[in-house]
């Protein structure tokens, strides 16, 4: 970027994405790099809008000089027919979480699965990636599982409570990555495949704070095993705190949230994230978060 006085306007379009940290997250490390960035939601419930109307959105924002776009539930597909552009790993993905907008062209990426991968690479340094179970194959799971396979797993088992979207996802990954195996597990196969296992990752639901407990029983981790979760609210979810006290090296959530925001920050406006900054800021913003219904009921 030149060295004149520059601004950047940056929105996230989604549903029920006024309490997302990717906005803050964003302002905060474009503050510290003396950088104008204005980052706001663009929330489809408070607008009363369909998820089809991310094409609308898109040129509204082309229009009014926005500078990038992040793209969350349910609009990751339906953005894909509404580009001008998109990344080879977005393209393979089927999905797109960034757009960015350059000279009346909207190009899009998927920071995501890049997120993840930087997740992996910085919070577990060196972990054994020959074979790995991951539980969860949605949207984010597809992510993740790409990520994963991109990272240099051998040997990946899909575990989902619905058989058919693990078969599929397998297949498809497997499609993309034929030096590689991809297998659809039934919960019923976790004691053996996580004898097997160099590793665990976690992507569904549970353990988030409206969805308390752990996605698998406890005993079958072993020390040896790490664990990675891509639940960060509570950061300290009851997967990674137990798998700990186990002895197993553990990957938080936040993570993978502050990594696919890095990524999309050096895409739209042009400068790298200070990773390690942007995690504090937060976990900063978690901790809030966790205070803030201990001080209601306490009355403060």
């Amino acid at each position: 970027m030149s060295n004149r006085a520059e601004s950047v306007l940056v929105g996230l379009i989604g549903e029920g994405v006024m309490p997302s940290l990717t906005p803050p997250m964003h302002e905060r490390e474009a503050d510290v790099q003396g950088l104008r960035l204005l980052y706001r939601p663009i929330d489809l419930l408070q607008l009363a809008l369909p998820a089809t109307a991310v094409g609308d959105l898109l040129i509204a924002a082309q229009r009014m000089g926005y500078n990038g776009l992040n793209i969350t539930h349910p609009c990751k597909q339906l953005v894909l027919k509404h580009l001008d552009e998109i990344s080879d790993d977005a393209a393979r993905l089927g999905a797109v979480n960034t757009v960015l907008i350059r000279d009346d062209r909207l190009i899009g990426h998927n920071t995501d699965f890049s997120g993840f991968g930087s997740a992996l690479a910085d919070g577990l340094p060196g972990a054994k990636l020959d074979r790995v179970v991951q539980l969860g194959a949605g949207g984010a799971g597809s992510a993740v599982a790409y990520a994963l396979l991109t990272a240099g797993v051998s040997t990946l088992d899909l575990v989902d409570m619905d058989p058919a979207r693990a078969a599929e996802r397998a297949s498809e990954l497997g499609a993309l990555f034929p030096e590689a195996t991809v297998t659809p597990r039934s919960t019923t196969e976790l004691s053996h495949i996580m004898d097997l296992a160099d590793g665990l990752v976690h992507c569904t639901p549970v353990g988030m704070a409206a969805h308390p407990g752990l996605p698998l029983d406890i005993d079958l981790l072993q020390p040896r095993h790490w664990v990675a979760d891509i639940v960060y609210r509570p950061i300290e979810t009851q997967l990674v705190r137990e798998a700990r006290a186990k002895g197993c090296e553990v990957l938080d959530g936040g993570r993978m949230a502050v990594g696919q925001a890095a990524d999309a920050f050096q895409l739209i406006t042009g400068r790298e994230a200070d990773r390690e900054r942007m995690r504090a800021h937060f976990l900063e913003l978690i901790a809030k978060e966790e205070e803030a219904p201990q001080l209601a009921k306490a009355g403060n």
